[in-house]
């Protein structure tokens, strides 16, 4: 009797090779896990808001909506209405007004002050600490802080100007011509610490080797600055642009604790005007049109200057 012995085929105890396109399917479905939740949380609380406010700025939404669920559609009135305003041309001009004002001032003092604190010498560490407070004390207690100093009658800084004998009546926040003015000089005080940190972060990157060799080279001090500082600051200086102008362009609660929106108008910009028409006057559907202008002037402003940021870099 002969016995046969059938051998396997080498390969059958080997596993099966990986098919590449379901890792392609598993990394994907991966990659979208960890996505998801970041996705699903600027949907509920940036994209919905968002959509919402337009479709509000084209309903006739009263109080009266909130009971009875009736918001009808009433076209561009609402928009008619408050681009014929006259008070929405007066609060864009102080928006524009106050954004740029506070820009420029926080941004050159806060320059200044880093390349101040950009050398070493006693108590650095110290006084930069101190400067950070205007940033870490909230809007609100800065606004109330800054209204009682700038009292016409009774603040410090008008007693401090009578007593070096440099008038001491002003009325730095009853005055419509002064107002402005003076909003914009307490925002500046509010939005220097901010500008510092970010300045000096990015003056400790750039290497020392560059002014070492400026100095070998007779470069002088404005030179080194114009030619090594501003140019490698150039990214910094784009991230905290950008982010001022995000964060100053819709300032309410510190013009609120100042002048709310006076005298005779003269601090109303786009973000108290949203609030007046919304919380103050009860016209919901007007509120929602300065919002949505507010957010298309920040997102036309941040995609224009990171283009032009972007090409010129290139």
């Amino acid at each position: 009797m002969t016995t046969s012995t059938v051998t396997a085929p080498a390969s059958a105890g080997k596993p099966a090779a990986p098919d590449p396109a379901r890792l392609r399917r598993r990394r994907g479905i991966a990659q979208w896990g960890f996505v998801a939740p970041a996705v699903v949380f600027m949907l509920l609380f940036f994209g919905y808001p968002l959509v919402r406010n337009v479709v509000m700025s084209f309903q006739h939404y009263t109080p009266k909506t909130f009971f009875t669920g009736e918001a009808p559609f009433n076209g561009g009135d609402n928009w008619a209405d408050v681009f014929q305003d006259a008070l929405f041309g007066k609060a864009l001009w102080h928006t524009l007004v106050f954004t740029a004002g506070s820009l420029l001032g926080q941004f050159c003092i806060g320059l200044a002050l880093a390349v101040f604190f950009n050398r070493r010498f006693p108590l650095n560490g110290v006084l930069r600490s101190l400067i950070l407070l205007p940033w870490l004390v909230p809007m609100v207690v800065s606004g109330i802080v800054w209204r009682r100093i700038l009292d016409q009658d009774t603040g410090v800084l008008n007693s401090f100007l009578d007593t070096i004998g440099l008038g001491g009546h002003t009325p730095w926040l009853t005055s419509p011509g002064m107002a402005l003015f003076s909003v914009v000089l307490v925002n500046i005080w509010i939005g220097i610490p901010f500008n510092m940190v970010i300045l000096y972060g990015g003056l400790q990157e750039i290497p020392r080797e560059l002014y070492e060799a400026a100095s070998l080279d007779g470069a002088s001090a404005w030179r080194t600055f114009r030619s090594i500082t501003l140019p490698m600051l150039k990214p910094v200086v784009t991230v905290v642009l950008v982010l001022g102008f995000m964060s100053t362009v819709k300032i309410l609660d510190l013009i609120l604790a100042l002048t709310d929106g006076g005298p005779a108008d003269s601090t109303q910009t786009l973000g108290t005007l949203t609030y007046q028409n919304s919380f103050v006057q009860l016209d919901f559907g007007a509120g929602a049109v300065v919002g949505n202008v507010l957010i298309l002037i920040s997102a036309v402003f941040a995609v224009f200057y990171l283009r032009a940021n972007r090409t010129e870099g290139k």
